[in-house]
């Protein structure tokens, strides 16, 4: 029997990135081993047993919250791509696929895993910044765009001028490369839970990309406005 460690199941309306505003089912898996210091999630981090489900159990809560009208799954964490993980995922994809699913996975920037990028629709792949304390290989990303840059965005959390300069130095390293995929990048300003709502870190980070000639989309964690920075669940 496929079990998973899935830390929740919800349906709620995208909040960034690209997709942003489309409603979809989340499936959180539970366990990470990445460590960025800034993330939203920490209670994700373990790799707690008592988290198990069947796939069985899954799929039965994921079609509960589809009611056969949102066909899109987003899978996220903690990390679903941490080795530990991959077999059960992959199971969990080709189970949602064979129902006619749309599915995005989060991807921590850290690894490619060819056996579930090629299975799914679309892919977030992180550019950590400084800020979080965790280094994205910039050789790794060019790899991942070469294979997987037709159907994904680049997706980096910036806090300061640091962090969004050293997005800015992996976007043209990977640009003068040559004939790399276009994928969206998109610059999510931080909103840490327990403060208010940073609008002058927003307001930086916007004039910072409009500065050094407007690559990015800036977008914002649409949830964290509506529901405030410390809800789960939305």
């Amino acid at each position: 029997m496929t079990t998973l460690l899935i830390n929740s199941i919800y349906r709620a309306t995208e909040g960034e990135g690209i997709h942003i505003g489309i409603p979809q089912i989340f499936v959180r898996f539970q366990g990470c081993h990445v460590g960025c210091v800034n993330c939203d999630t920490k209670e994700t981090w373990d790799f707690d047993p008592s988290y198990t489900k069947s796939l069985d159990e899954v799929m039965e809560q994921v079609e509960t919250l589809s009611q056969n009208i949102i066909k899109r799954v987003s899978i996220t964490g903690g990390d679903p791509l941490h080795p530990s993980h991959v077999p059960s995922l992959i199971e969990l994809i080709k189970e949602l696929k064979s129902r006619g699913y749309f599915i995005n996975i989060e991807a921590a920037g850290t690894r490619i895993v060819k056996d579930v990028f090629d299975q799914v629709d679309f892919v977030s792949y992180d550019f950590k910044t400084p800020s979080t304390t965790v280094k994205t290989s910039k050789e790794l990303l060019l790899k991942f765009l070469l294979e997987y840059g037709h159907k994904a965005q680049i997706k980096a959390v910036v806090a300061d001028k640091k962090d969004f300069e050293a997005t800015f130095d992996a976007f043209h390293f990977v640009k003068a490369q040559g004939s790399v995929p276009i994928a969206p990048w998109c610059l999510t300003p931080c909103f840490e839970p327990g403060e208010a709502f940073p609008m002058n870190r927003f307001q930086q980070v916007v004039q910072l990309n409009e500065q050094f000639g407007l690559p990015f989309r800036v977008i914002g964690q649409q949830h964290k406005w509506v529901y405030g920075p410390e809800a789960k669940l939305v």
